[in-house]
């Protein structure tokens, strides 16, 4: 007997964003106990620093990761950012696909999903809602309130179950979390190692983190240099599909197609308009509402037989070769280092990218398995550490297919090196929603290497120079034990003084040569940064549970 088709579709509903990703936290890059806890870390910092530097803040931030039980922890984050008005609160922890960042500019975050992943993840996992805090100027008054809130998943809503006023004299904000089904680990893919790579591309950002164990370490900035804020820049003609055309026009109050095209996309002159209007026969003087889907296309293909300047790269921000080092070797203390920065290019055609590359060698870089120093990958999108997938990546595919015998190593997986990539993107080409591995464009794979080519030489040129120094010290050595004896023995058959020691030396060993070789191998003088580590039972101020706020934080409770 067949089924009435009115009842196929009686289950028929639609679901919230919330929903969606409540049922598909993977997409979130919310799979596996230790990637779900390194992705909440990432969500956290990325919006503290994103806030910070917009408001002209040097970022201060603050984390305290208690551990309740098995894969069960209490989460403590706090910055010194500009807060949050209290009207968008919930919008910013509890309403997926809500924020500032839906612009074609250089950022850390392009989605929404951030804050708000990380309390649906809260909340599917203990069930228990989340305490927000925020001190935030309101004209000239400071102001400060703390939240009680739960996310609405079938709304895509937050529910505030508790407020409370109180008093501050500075801005900043902060959240106490809850999570099971997750897990801290100092592997590569941990928490720590998220919080040690964000410092050394951030280099401007100060982070202190008490783990689970009680130990706190804490990461002093290397610089007092705030990044300039990236502008936001129209997409390039050779970016856009008969889609986004459509899309402009339906979205737009200009009265004439051409003043559409030409305000709305970069590198569109006026003698453009005209190319493309004798090329498609469409009146470029028409309302843009009238645009059919047809003359879009005909437009987007029309636009790919042209030819246009490259697009603006003034919108984009990279770290810099200075700002690199200072990373580098704040963290590192390498025995070298060296960094590049490369001028824009773009891949298909229309989107604008910068690749920084940087290398470090000895002292603490690469990675310690068991007692031997093994290569260390570091890939950065936006100033944002990648922790996973890197197999998938363009970055590991481009250092991969260096020959890196020609500069001096002789095996890339067991050297001690760090080599950092860091791709800056108004749009970077994620694989996937977790943005934790970028596609391999041609173009980008291409800037890779040659990047990474660049300072290998570098590198390559100083352990040269390091084993030719090496060399000539091992033969002075020899020349040491026989000079004595020789210049003896040949006073006694001249019937002569023995003649001054160290002169002759100098002469025969190439003393003042070596000396001066080392002195130009030697790297700048780095003070040591230390990863501060202080056992709870020694230096450590206690935590208080009720009180994890910024007063504690800058008022003297970080050392």
């Amino acid at each position: 007997m067949e089924q009435d088709t009115t009842e196929l579709f009686e289950e028929f509903k639609e679901l919230s964003a919330s929903e969606f990703f409540r049922r598909n936290k993977q997409m979130l890059g919310f799979s596996g106990k230790i990637r779900s806890l390194t992705i909440v870390f990432h969500e956290l910092i990325t919006n503290s620093l994103d806030a910070c530097e917009e408001a002209g803040i040097l970022p201060d931030i603050t984390i305290e990761l208690k551990r309740l039980g098995k894969d069960h922890y209490l989460l403590k984050h706090a910055d010194n950012g500009p807060g949050i008005p209290e009207d968008y609160i919930t919008k910013v922890y509890c309403q997926m696909f809500a924020g500032s960042k839906f612009r074609n500019i250089q950022s850390r975050g392009q989605q929404g999903l951030g804050c708000s992943g990380c309390v649906l993840l809260s909340q599917m996992t203990t069930g228990q809602p989340v305490k927000i805090r925020s001190r935030y100027k309101d004209g000239n008054e400071l102001k400060g309130v703390e939240m009680t809130v739960k996310l609405d998943v079938e709304n895509n809503t937050g529910i505030i179950l508790d407020r409370k006023d109180f008093e501050t004299d500075r801005t900043g904000s902060g959240i106490e979390i809850e999570f099971k089904e997750v897990s801290y680990s100092m592997s590569e893919q941990g928490a720590y190692e998220y919080i040690r790579r964000t410092v050394i591309g951030n280099p401007h950002a100060r982070i202190v983190f008490k783990d689970p164990t009680g130990r706190k370490y804490t990461f002093e900035r290397a610089t007092d240099q705030i990044p300039p804020l990236p502008k936001e820049v129209l997409p390039h003609p050779k970016g856009v599909t008969a889609d986004d055309i459509i899309n402009m026009c339906k979205n737009t109050n200009k009265k004439r197609f051409k003043n559409l095209l030409m305000d709305s996309l970069s590198r569109v002159s006026v003698a453009k308009i005209k190319e493309l209007e004798e090329a498609t026969g469409i009146d470029m003087n028409k309302r843009p509402k009238s645009i059919t889907w047809k003359e879009a296309e005909a437009v987007v293909n029309q636009f790919d037989q042209m030819k246009f300047m490259a697009p603006p790269t003034s919108g984009l921000k990279p770290i810099g070769n200075e700002q690199i080092e200072k990373g580098i070797n704040e963290i590192l203390l390498p025995e070298y280092s060296t960094a590049i920065t490369r001028k824009p290019q773009s891949y298909r055609g229309g989107v604008s990218f910068i690749v920084e590359a940087g290398i470090a060698y000895g002292g603490k870089a690469g990675r310690s398995v068991g007692t031997q120093k093994k290569a260390e990958i570091m890939r950065f999108a936006n100033r944002v550490p990648l922790s996973f997938d890197q197999g998938s990546c363009a970055i590991t595919e481009a250092l991969k297919s260096i020959d890196w015998r020609r500069y001096g190593i002789r095996d890339l997986d067991n050297a001690p090196i760090t080599v950092f990539v860091n791709i800056i993107s108004t749009n970077v080409p994620y694989l996937s929603t977790g943005k934790q591995s970028v596609a391999p464009e041609e173009e980008i794979v291409r800037e890779v290497r040659q990047a990474t080519m660049k300072i290998a030489r570098k590198l390559e040129k100083y352990l040269r120079a390091k084993k030719a120094a090496k060399n000539e010290e091992m033969r002075a050595k020899v020349f040491e034990d026989l000079v004595p004896v020789i210049l003896k023995q040949s006073a006694q058959l001249a019937e002569r003084d023995i003649p001054e020691y160290e002169k002759v030396m100098d002469e025969v060993t190439h003393k003042a040569k070596i000396m001066d070789m080392k002195d130009r191998l030697k790297q700048p003088e780095i003070k040591p940064m230390e990863i501060k580590t202080e056992e709870p039972e020694l230096r450590m101020k206690t935590v208080d549970e009720e009180d994890f706020s910024q007063e504690e934080q800058y008022d003297g409770g970080i050392d």
